[in-house]
């Protein structure tokens, strides 16, 4: 297991690389200047020239690029052009926030769609059934932002009972925790209903069921165990995905998570901190992958880590 964490770690090197690479030449060829974002657009030419000297923005974007390598390799991310603070400590001044929302949007999540894949799929084609997956279908097309902004609508302005942003008031996680659970819930229902009838159609479940087991304990001992891998990898991607920052709910809700700060970042021209949020999304994402094919091992004992691959 140690052997394969590490290998898993050592993959975390091309990654940064190959993510760097390309979002340092996009945020390079996107329009506008680092330069004159920092000091406005009415700000001198020779001060905006001069400032571009200092940055090293004059310089040939491969020789940026390099010395951004050499920078990132002795472990710096740089600086943020705007508040002169170093991209990691904005990183992990924004993590907490991020992270408390993924946990709450993760819960209200596993707490609705674990429950009804199960019963879907047990009570297949049932009124329950039918329902639940019109839930999800519809859950998976409402656009984050639209159910943001509703919800924003109905308990804030309307009710007066949540607040419409920010993360300080109490119970300002709600509205974005269920605008954000509301998608994986839908995507998580359906794989847990769709693993969950491969499992229960099998011989051994058939021969549990003939020897007199409970279907209770059928369902929850011997199907649901055998159908959490596939649930496992949509769990473990989804939450990677919103660790890394739920960009429009954060937008949407004043939250100062790390999917805002990016999208500020980007819209900024500040490159350093754009670069170091989209770097330390890879490697969150991958990180999560990681773990999720750990999970894999301690769920079925029969699946054997070895290289990166099961086996």
């Amino acid at each position: 297991m140690l052997k394969y964490i590490v290998k898993r770690l050592l993959l975390l090197i091309p990654v940064i690389i190959g993510t760097s690479a390309l979002v340092f030449f996009i945020m390079a060829l996107a329009p506008g200047d680092p330069a004159t974002a920092i000091l406005g657009a009415d700000a001198e030419p020779e001060a905006i020239e001069y400032l571009r000297e200092e940055l090293g923005l004059n310089d040939p974007e491969i020789v940026q690029y390099g010395r951004y390598m050499w920078d990132l390799i002795h472990g710096d991310l740089g600086e943020s052009y705007l508040t002169g603070k170093s991209v990691l400590e904005e990183y992990f001044l924004r993590f907490p926030a991020t992270f408390k929302l993924t946990l709450w949007s993760m819960v209200i999540a596993l707490l609705i769609s674990i429950p009804i894949g199960i019963i879907s799929a047990v009570k297949q084609y049932s009124l329950i059934d039918n329902v639940g997956m019109v839930a999800a279908l519809a859950g998976l097309s409402i656009p984050n932002f639209w159910l943001g902004l509703m919800l924003i609508m109905v308990f804030s302005l309307n009710l007066g009972l949540l607040p419409s942003g920010g993360a300080t008031a109490p119970g300002a996680v709600i509205l974005p925790a269920i605008t954000i659970g509301t998608g994986m819930t839908a995507t998580i229902t359906r794989m847990t209903r769709s693993s969950m009838l491969e499992t229960v159609r099998q011989d051994y479940i058939r021969t549990a069921r003939a020897k007199g087991v409970s279907s209770r304990k059928v369902i929850t001992k011997h199907a649901l165990r055998n159908a959490l891998i596939p649930i496992v990898t949509v769990v473990c991607m989804n939450f990677g995905y919103c660790l890394a920052g739920a960009a429009t709910s954060e937008v949407v809700f004043s939250w100062p998570g790390i999917g805002r700060l990016t999208i500020d970042a980007i819209n900024s021209q500040d490159r350093p901190l754009a670069i170091g949020c989209l770097i330390m999304t890879a490697i969150m994402i991958s990180i999560c992958n990681a773990i999720m094919d750990i999970l894999y091992s301690v769920i079925d004992p029969r699946i054997r880590l070895s290289g990166g691959g099961k086996k």
